[in-house]
């Protein structure tokens, strides 16, 4: 059985998650921002997905990586991320424990999006200004996600 963790702002994580549940069977969602994981021994596989804002991921997932290290070691694991840049190798290295990172099935970074009715008037600042872009975005890369959904299969 596999579980999708993920950790999100605007959505777009738990939008991949879904995707990800689709093309995978006998899986189980969850947000790591409605409180209490549900039991890991229950799960052979763990597949956990955050967006990513100026290179970090959420604080959900930090702080999951944190408290079930040793149990993750233990597990089937596939990271992914959500955000506009395409630096994933940096970000899965700054963000991620190694020894994880090394033991992961599949890693990848999907795309993203921005929404300016989402948005804070700072962060559609930053993307008017950084990106160029003042409209919606969305970068999600459906095939790269059936991709890892095959890889973790």
């Amino acid at each position: 059985m596999t579980i999708i963790l993920y950790a999100t702002k605007y959505g777009t994580a738990r939008e991949v998650a879904e995707r990800l549940s689709g093309y995978l069977d006998d899986t189980v969602t969850h947000d790591l921002k409605a409180g209490a994981v549900p039991d890991l021994a229950e799960f052979d596989t763990v597949i956990l997905g955050s967006a990513v804002y100026a290179g970090s991921i959420r604080k959900e997932a930090r702080a999951f990586l944190a408290a079930h290290k040793t149990e993750l070691a233990e597990k089937r694991l596939g990271f992914y991320l959500c955000g506009i840049s395409k630096e994933e190798q940096t970000y899965f290295k700054d963000n991620f424990p190694k020894e994880l990172l090394e033991q992961a099935t599949a890693t990848d970074l999907f795309g993203g999006k921005f929404d300016p009715q989402k948005a804070n008037g700072l962060e559609r600042l930053i993307m008017k200004a950084v990106a160029k872009q003042s409209g919606c975005i969305d970068t999600i890369d459906d095939a790269k996600v059936k991709q890892f959904a095959e890889h973790m299969a």
